[in-house]
Parts: C-alpha cells; structure tokens; sequence
C-alpha cells in the first residue's frame, strides 16, 4: 500500500476501493476523506463529528460510522484502540508506532529505524508478504510519572 500513496491521491485510491467493491461513491464519503487528510494526528469520531458539522456540512454520525468503516477497510484511514472507551483514528502516512500512557491516556507517536529489519527477518521465516505493523508500548508520560513520585 505504500507505493499506491505515492502513485495515487486519497480520493482516487477511494475511488478505485469503491469501484472494485461496487459501493456507493457518496460526495459524503469523499468529503470526509478530505477533512481527515486535512488533519494531523489521532482523533475519535466524536472529534470528526463535531468538526464536520462546523465546517457547515450537515451530515449523520451514522454516515461517519458507515464512512469510516469503509476507509478502514480501504486502508486510508487506520483504527487505533488504546484501551480507551473509544476508539482513535488517523489518516494513513509515514509509518510510526504508539506510546500510550496508562493513567491519563496520552499517546507519543515514534519512529523505528529497525522495524523494517525485523519485518524483513520475520517475511523470511514465514514467507509471509509484510505490508504493515502495529507497535503499541504503554507506560507514563512524564506528567503521570512524576504526579507519582509525588
């Protein structure tokens, strides 16, 4: 998938994911598309619902649950659940893992410079073709450690 984000735009990659499902290509769905790739970092559907809604489009919260799970499944939105009640989301880009911290919640995003190692190790064991992973670690954010101490 990451060769098709430098060949493709985010509405022409949803266009091709629509067309090859045979789905509905709603403005709605593409709209909602435009608005998470116009935004950094995680967010709930609460957050999308509410930020839709104040750029002046007048559009369900079903429509956003339905819509999100098409562009999870189409792989340009990924679905994060950080033992929170809700779950996160954030458009799909430059690889990068999470650090969540368990007492407030708070997630640090990082860069591993020998995952790509270890994913090439892991295909040649397996003869699994890689396309992506997952790293979450969990500990206290530097806030939470110190409230600790104290």
């Amino acid at each position: 998938m990451a060769q098709e984000f430098e060949e493709y735009t985010p509405s022409e990659m949803l266009n091709k994911y629509l067309t090859a499902n045979k789905m509905r290509k709603t403005p709605e769905r593409f709209m909602i598309l435009e608005e998470i790739y116009k935004t950094d970092g995680h967010f709930d559907i609460e957050w999308l619902y509410k930020h839709i809604l104040s750029k002046g489009y007048n559009v369900s919260k079903a429509t956003i649950y339905n819509t999100m799970e098409v562009l999870t499944a189409s792989g340009l939105v990924i679905r994060h659940d950080f033992d929170t009640a809700r779950a996160s989301y954030e458009k799909n880009g430059k690889p990068h893992n999470h650090i969540v911290c368990i007492m407030c919640g708070k997630v640090a995003e990082f860069d591993d410079m020998d995952i790509p190692e270890i994913e090439d190790k892991a295909a040649a064991v397996s003869n699994y073709e890689i396309f992506s992973h997952r790293i979450y670690l969990y500990g206290l954010c530097p806030d939470c450690a110190t409230k600790r101490i104290n």
